[in-house]
């Protein structure tokens, strides 16, 4: 059996070119998983609906691996269940070298996709922490140069000690006192306990 996975991050976005890519590849519009989630996890209705449908010799589409998801651990994870627990097939449309039916040069399909997959997890791994590495540098650049992050601190208002007095006598409440002030509760808080 032939199951398809179509993956979009929101609903406004368009499924349109996944399910053309499905249709040429010969699956079923009725064997076609869909959700409109984020890529981050593998908790989706769709996608754990077609795990439990899928059974050994069963063919899973998808057009492109970050369909799948944009975890690489999760990714691989989630490939054994599908490869080796279900035994089944995954076809990466857009990646042929992900494609465990093949064989090349007398090795498995599974085996090169097995391989191809730890790489471009290595890969995603290590762009990470180069750009976690560059932030981190150009923060350190921008605050040489005096820059300061995050936001500007709220100046407190001539009335605050008044208010604040108020706050004390219990006679207003902290968000009474937030509203006379023009502040959240929570910076009115905040200030309260910096007295």
């Amino acid at each position: 059996m032939k199951y398809g996975y179509v993956r979009v991050s929101s609903k406004e976005q368009n499924i349109d070119r996944q399910m053309t890519a499905m249709k040429e590849h010969g699956v079923a519009k009725e064997t076609i998983f869909i959700d409109k989630a984020t890529g981050k996890n593998f908790n989706r209705k769709g996608y754990k609906r077609m795990i439990r449908k899928i059974k050994p010799g069963d063919e899973v589409f998808i057009k492109s691996i970050d369909r799948l998801g944009r975890n690489y651990t999760e990714i691989i994870e989630q490939w054994k269940v599908i490869t080796k627990k279900k035994k089944a097939d995954i076809i990466v449309i857009d990646f042929p070298l992900l494609d465990t039916r093949k064989k090349v040069n007398g090795l498995t399909g599974t085996f090169i996709a097995d391989l191809v997959l730890q790489v471009m997890s290595y890969v995603a791994q290590i762009e990470r922490e180069n750009t976690h590495k560059r932030q981190m540098e150009g923060i350190r650049e921008a605050k040489k140069k005096g820059v300061h992050f995050g936001r500007k601190s709220i100046e407190q208002p001539d009335n605050f000690e008044e208010v604040a007095g108020l706050w004390k006598e219990g006679e207003i409440s902290l968000r009474e006192g937030a509203m006379l002030l023009g502040v959240s509760h929570s910076t009115f808080s905040r200030w309260l306990k910096h007295m």
